[in-house]
C-alpha cells in the first residue's frame, strides 16, 4: 500500500474538475486506487491512516507547487513517423504521405532498425506523460511485434496496431494483398495474446485500416469480419482530413453516401472505434458516428501543420460524440498531449473568432475550450474514445493509478512556465497551477509517470 498525501486534480466531467489541495490517495500493491480522502488536515492523517487499517504505510507528502493527475490518453499517434518530426512542413495531407511519411516506414522493414528506434520512441512518448497510447505501426508484422513487445515490457497501457494498405502506396510499401494483409494482422493479435493476462489487458491489439484510400473493399470486407469475431476489439483510422482525401475516397468506393458511410458498410464505425481528425465531416456522418458511438481523435497540431482544416469539436460534443486528443507525429510536430492541448485551445478560439455573436449557453459549438474541457479531453475523454473509462482517465476507488506526479516548482527546470517559488506566492492556487502547466509545461514539469501503480517515467525515473 502507498499513500499520498497533497494536491490532486481529478477530472469529472467537460465543464467540472475536482481540485483537491489536501487529499489522501491509497494505492494498493495491484496498482488500484483503494480509497481517497478527499479534504483532510494534515494532523489529522495517521489518525484517518488507523482508520483505514493502514498505520504502517508510509505517506508520500507532495510538495508545495506539486500535483497528482490522471496521465494522459493519447488516442492517436504514428510511433514509426517519430523520427520525422519538424520535417515536410511544406506538404498537405497526400504530399506528406509521398514524399515523407511512406520513405521513413518503408525503413521499418528492418527489423534492427525497428528496435533502436521503438526504444527510443516508446520512452519519449511515456516520459511526455502519456500513460495509454493508441499506436500506429508500419505494415510490416515482425516490426509491430517488435513495437508491441517494447511497450510491454516498458510498462504503458497501449493500443499496437498493424496498419493495413493493399493499395493506393508506393510498390515497395504495399501489402501483397487482402489475404497477406489479414493473416499478418491476426499473426499480431495471436503474438500479443501471449502477454500475461490483466484486467483489463494493458497491452491489447487494435485493427488499423490505415484509411479508406490504402484499402479495397476484399481487405475492409476481412477486417470487418475480424472485428465481428471479436466485439472487444478495437479499431482505429483517419478519416475527413483532407478535402482531396475526402474526394479520393468517394471515387474509390461510389456506392456509399459518405467517408464515414465507407467504414459503417464492411462493420468497422462501432463503440470502440476511434476516428482521427474529423474536420470536414457532413451533417450525415456525424449522425451516424453519434448513432454508432464510435470516437473521434482530435489532432489539432497535424490539423494546422498540415493545413488540412480546424475540426469543429465544440460541435461534436454538444451532439454527445466522445472526444479526445491525439498527437498524430509526424504530422503533427510534437509527442506531448500538452502540445495538443494547447493547439486545441487555439483551433476553438479560431472557431469562436469566425462566428462572432451570441452563442448559445450551456454548449461548446463556436465558443472557447475551457480549461476544464481540454483537461477532460486529454485524460477521461480520450478514455472514453478508447473504452476504457471503466478503468482509467480519473481517479476513483477500483481505478488504475495511472497517473502523473507534476511539478511546477522553479525547480523543474522549465524556464517557460513560472515556477512556485515558496516566497513568491504569485497565481499558486491549484487551477492556476493546473492551467500553466496545460499551457507552459512540458516533460521537465513532470516528476513521475505511473501505470497501474508502476514508476515508468519522468524526471524522476531511472530505468
Amino acid at each position: 500500500m502507498r499513500i499520498y498525501y497533497g494536491a490532486v486534480v481529478n477530472p469529472q466531467t467537460l465543464t467540472e474538475s475536482q481540485l483537491l489541495p489536501r487529499c489522501l490517495l491509497a494505492v494498493g500493491d495491484a496498482g488500484t486506487i483503494e480509497w481517497i480522502v478527499e479534504d483532510i488536515d494534515g494532523s489529522l492523517i495517521q489518525e484517518t491512516l488507523a482508520q483505514k487499517g493502514c498505520v504502517d504505510a508510509e505517506v508520500t507528502e507532495l510538495r508545495h507547487g506539486e500535483f497528482l493527475m490522471p496521465g494522459f490518453v493519447d488516442t492517436h499517434t504514428h510511433a514509426p513517423q517519430k523520427p520525422n518530426i519538424g520535417s515536410g512542413q511544406q506538404y498537405e495531407l497526400l504530399d506528406w504521405l509521398e514524399h515523407v511519411t511512406f520513405p521513413m516506414e518503408a525503413k521499418f522493414a528492418d527489423v534492427d532498425f525497428a528496435r533502436r528506434t521503438y526504444e527510443s520512441v516508446v520512452q519519449r512518448i511515456i516520459n511526455c506523460g502519456t500513460t495509454t497510447c493508441c499506436y500506429y505501426a508500419t505494415l510490416h508484422l515482425e516490426a509491430s511485434k517488435i513495437l508491441a513487445d517494447i511497450v510491454h515490457a516498458r510498462g504503458q497501457r497501449a493500443f499496437i496496431g498493424k496498419c493495413n494498405m493493399d493499395r493506393n502506396s508506393p510498390d515497395h510499401y504495399r501489402e501483397a494483398s487482402p489475404e497477406a494483409s489479414l493473416a499478418d494482422t491476426k499473426a499480431l493479435i495471436a503474438h500479443i495474446a501471449t502477454y500475461p493476462p490483466s484486467t483489463p489487458q494493458r497491452v491489447s491489439a487494435i485493427l488499423t485500416p490505415r484509411f479508406a484510400i490504402s484499402c479495397t473493399p476484399p481487405l475492409l470486407a476481412g477486417l470487418g469480419t475480424l472485428a465481428a469475431s471479436d466485439p472487444t476489439l478495437r479499431i482505429q483510422t483517419h478519416i475527413s482530413e483532407n478535402r482531396g482525401e475526402i474526394a479520393f475516397t468517394k471515387e474509390l468506393f461510389p456506392d456509399c453516401a459518405t467517408y464515414a458511410h465507407v467504414y459503417d458498410k464492411f462493420g468497422l464505425l462501432r463503440g470502440n472505434t476511434v476516428l482521427a481528425h474529423a474536420i470536414h465531416l457532413e451533417p450525415a456522418e456525424v449522425e451516424l458516428i453519434k448513432e454508432r458511438n464510435a470516437g473521434i481523435s482530435h489532432c489539432p497540431t497535424s490539423n494546422f501543420n498540415l493545413s488540412s482544416g480546424v475540426a469543429p469539436v465544440g460541435e461534436y460534443l454538444d451532439k454527445g460524440i466522445k472526444v479526445g486528443l491525439g498527437t498524430d507525429v509526424s504530422g503533427g510536430f510534437s509527442p506531448s498531449i500538452l502540445n495538443a492541448v494547447q493547439n486545441a485551445s487555439i483551433a476553438s478560439k479560431v472557431i469562436a473568432m469566425r462566428s462572432p455573436g451570441a452563442v448559445s449557453p450551456n454548449t461548446f459549438a463556436n465558443r472557447q475550450l475551457s480549461v476544464n474541457t481540454l483537461l477532460y479531453l486529454a485524460t477521461l475523454g480520450g478514455a472514453h474514445v478508447c473504452a476504457l473509462d471503466a478503468h482509467i482517465g480519473d481517479f476513483a476507488p477500483g481505478k488504475a493509478f495511472d497517473a502523473l506526479l507534476v511539478n511546477c516548482r522553479n525547480d523543474s527546470g522549465n524556464p517557460n512556465l513560472w515556477g512556485v517559488d515558496p516566497d513568491i506566492h504569485v497565481g499558486d492556487n491549484l487551477m492556476g497551477l493546473l492551467e500553466r502547466f496545460l499551457f507552459c509545461g512540458d516533460d521537465r514539469n513532470i516528476s513521475a509517470v505511473y501505470v497501474q501503480g508502476r514508476l515508468i517515467g519522468g524526471t524522476s525515473y531511472r530505468a
